[in-house]
């Protein structure tokens, strides 16, 4: 696959829409190309031009990676936003959207050609004009990508960053010197020949196996408690047989006294009644049925 950079420096805005209504407005732009899936969305921010209102001067240079054959087949465009910066939240004024197939179809090869583009309002309107010169580079082999998480965005490089190659850069102390790099064969030394744990302990080597008849002996024949002797324990329960009652003879005494009183006033009150007769009462014959 091959690719060109894509040197830009945004320029300056004018006529833009005033979304502050008190003080004029601190303005800075996101450029960003879209549609690479080799390199990723790269991104850069410029600097905040403050109380510039409505007319915000840049002069901020970037650079980015194209691909030659997606450019060729009009799959790239670079999107520059406009922003104010609030206190209150950021606010966009508007935006410019160019494929980069335009920009390359009129490009100059040999010099930075300046163009301008007309501001679109978050609503559609167009308001304001947006300047920025632009070059290609000559196309070269891309490297391979670096592995990056899915969604963040590659920043951009601005014209005059370091570029970083295989190695890191030296570190440097808050001094300002530079720590050395570290010498061959710094760090630990290689462990000598042997060290560390064996891979088999040597034959014999652990406890010594337990001698014979090592342990408890066995248990004596009778070994234990003895049975217990008959009758031990708790004797067996006795059923206790309760006396009988006693049948009360109160209520047959009472019955024969009551039986033996009516009896005995009968009687008498016939004797009663017979030597009455015998005094001749009767009228002489009155008794003699009986």
């Amino acid at each position: 696959m091959e690719q060109r950079t894509l040197e830009l420096e945004l320029v300056s805005a004018k006529d833009l829409k005033d979304v502050n209504l008190i003080s004029k407005m601190d303005v800075y732009a996101v450029v960003s190309l879209h549609g690479d899936t080799f390199h990723g969305e790269q991104k850069t921010k410029t600097k905040l031009v403050r109380n510039c209102g409505t007319h915000p001067t840049f002069n901020f240079p970037m650079r980015f990676f194209v691909d030659d054959s997606l450019t060729q087949q009009n799959r790239l465009s670079l999107d520059i936003k406009l922003v104010c910066e609030r206190s209150l939240g950021d606010k966009d004024i508007g935006a410019v959207h160019v494929p980069v197939k335009e920009l390359f179809d009129s490009a100059d090869p040999k010099n930075m050609k300046f163009i301008s583009y007309q501001v679109r309002r978050p609503s559609g309107r167009p308001k304001g004009e947006l300047s920025f010169s632009y070059k290609f580079g000559e196309k070269v082999a891309a490297p391979a990508p670096e592995v990056a998480k899915k969604g963040e965005p590659v920043t951009a490089y601005p014209v005059g960053a370091p570029t970083y190659g295989a190695y890191p850069q030296q570190a440097t102390s808050s001094s300002g010197s530079v720590y050395p790099p570290p010498q061959p064969g710094y760090g630990y030394p290689p462990p000598p020949p042997g060290a560390g744990y064996p891979e088999a302990p040597p034959p014999g080597y652990g406890y010594p196996p337990p001698q014979p008849g090592y342990g408890y002996p066995p248990q004596q024949p009778g070994y234990g408690y003895p049975p217990p002797p008959p009758g031990y324990g708790y004797p067996p329960v006795q059923q206790v047989q309760q006396p009988e009652k006693k049948k009360s003879k109160f209520g047959m005494g009472l019955g024969a006294g009551l039986l033996g009183g009516v009896l005995g006033g009968m009687i008498i009150g016939d004797m009663v009644d017979g030597g009455g007769c015998g005094g001749g009462g009767c009228g002489g014959g009155g008794c003699g049925g009986f």
